[in-house]
């Protein structure tokens, strides 16, 4: 019998199984941690520079070391599942991810934060993947839609409360509870794990790590992420340390294709997913709609903040209808993935993710707070639409062993495209204040309006990769 998720049982209007449910929340609650963590430490810059005696330049690296290390992690995933099974790896993640909590909250100098923060990254990088790994494979095949809804809680609930957590512990206790919040939060998933999650069989065909591939594709991902981060900093491509990292990510990168093409071995991704148009579609509508996605989630709270002059916590208060709207979509948005596929979803939500972003675009300093509010209610509804879907038909049609592979490639596309959006509009940003002599509020407001409209740009580039997705529940296994 096929081991397909395509051909796996009957997958309309079936209950979600109870089971599986139990499964997917335990493994949704290990990662709150990284996805709170994440945002909170974004908050805590100015805190941490004051209270260690340092610069912001080289705070930065308390987020890029931690990026940077999560790259490097996340094309194991895949080996490390099939080698030792998905609940090891899943543990081990949150191990790591507790004892570089407790290191980053006593850490006493710069370096040595940006060391535990390293840790910390790999913890993350090995967890998101083998996460999304286990519950598709725990699934079956069945209710895909409804499961990764369920995978897409951390990422609404991060956004929404790290935010505010972050600004309330820096402005009233200290940055240290950024990280002491993460202890109780990771020894509870681990027990849970422990005694709820089922031991997961490893592969009959041991797969041995692919050295070579790895050494290829994880530089390549870290160095193309840095390369990116670095091109939010300096706003362009003129300088060495934009181009010189992302020349050396884009080599790796090619010469990874050129041997994973040739190797008899398992490599560490397998490209011949590749061959499967809706993979391929899929990947590439992930990494677009990352651009859209990920870039407003850095132009919302810095319009709130710098042209409404907002405090953090405020900031956070006020990003909240986001995560309402997508609340209201997200149960349903997974159902209907189920029922008619993916295309036509993604397509609409695309458009509404556009309208929803528009009232931006026209934003000023005095714009209406509840204009704003209802425009982000409509844009946090439409996102589920996005994501939900391009992730259904990514791994609609694949065997059991190729779900980690997969697990790999939509983590690299959604983190690159994500980073390459926020570079982007955090450059059109800086180039329209540059060519401005006047600077003011009126200024920056215009700024950001030319950045929103970036952000539409990239949803309706979207489309067009997204027309190639599957459009009903009816695929053949990729090869």
């Amino acid at each position: 019998m096929s081991t397909s998720v395509a051909n796996a049982g009957k997958k309309e209007k079936e209950k979600l199984d109870p089971k599986v449910l139990k499964v997917a929340l335990v493994l949704v609650f290990g990662a709150l941690a990284p996805q709170l963590d994440s945002t909170m430490v974004n908050v805590a810059i100015d805190s941490l520079t004051a209270d260690l005696s340092s610069t912001v330049s080289a705070i930065q690296w308390v987020i890029t070391g931690y990026i940077l290390a999560m790259g490097l992690a996340v094309p194991i995933s895949g080996w490390a599942i099939n080698r030792f099974g998905g609940k090891k790896v899943y543990m081990l993640s949150l191990i790591i991810f507790l004892i570089s909590s407790i290191l980053c909250s006593v850490a006493w100098n710069t370096g040595s934060l940006i060391g535990f923060r390293v840790l910390q990254g790999i913890g993350g990088g090995l967890l998101i993947p083998t996460l999304q790994t286990m519950l598709v494979q725990t699934t079956n095949g069945r209710n895909l839609g409804r499961v990764i809804s369920i995978i897409g809680i951390p990422t609404l609930l991060g956004p929404i409360l790290g935010p505010v957590l972050g600004g309330i512990m820096v402005n009233d206790l200290s940055w240290r509870w950024i990280f002491y919040v993460n202890i109780p939060v990771t020894l509870i998933a681990l027990w849970l794990a422990w005694t709820i999650i089922p031991s997961s069989a490893t592969s009959q065909h041991k797969q041995s790590l692919d050295i070579i591939g790895l050494l290829l594709l994880s530089p390549a991902f870290a160095a193309l992420i840095y390369g990116i981060a670095e091109m939010s900093k300096y706003g362009s491509l003129n300088n060495t340390s934009v181009s010189i990292p992302l020349l050396i990510g884009a080599a790796l990168m090619v010469a990874y294709i050129i041997y994973a093409l040739r190797t008899t071995k398992v490599p560490v991704l397998d490209l011949r997913l590749f061959r499967s148009r809706h993979f391929l579609a899929s990947n590439i509508t992930l990494f677009l709609s990352g651009m859209t996605m990920n870039g407003a989630l850095l132009l919302l709270p810095l319009y709130y903040q710098q042209v409404r002059g907002e405090s953090v916590i405020y900031t956070g208060l006020l990003l909240i209808p986001q995560g309402i709207g997508m609340l209201l979509t997200r149960s349903w948005i997974g159902k209907l993935a189920d029922r008619i596929g993916s295309q036509i979803i993604v397509i609409i939500s695309l458009a509404v993710t556009s309208i929803g972003t528009l009232p931006y675009a026209f934003a000023g300093a005095e714009t209406n707070h509840v204009l704003l509010a209802a425009a982000q209610v409509v844009r946090g509804a439409a996102l589920n639409g996005i994501l939900i879907p391009i992730m259904v038909a990514a791994y609609e049609g694949l065997r059991k062993e190729q779900i980690p592979h997969a697990s790999v490639s939509t983590r690299i596309f959604q983190t690159i495209g994500g980073a390459f959006g926020a570079a982007i509009l955090a450059t059109a940003i800086d180039h329209y204040m540059t060519h401005h002599t006047i600077t003011g509020v009126t200024t920056l407001a215009l700024a950001y309006q030319e950045a929103f409209w970036w952000s539409i740009g990239f949803s309706v580039i979207a489309v067009i990769p997204s027309l190639l997705m599957v459009n009903r529940k009816k695929q053949q296994e990729v090869g």
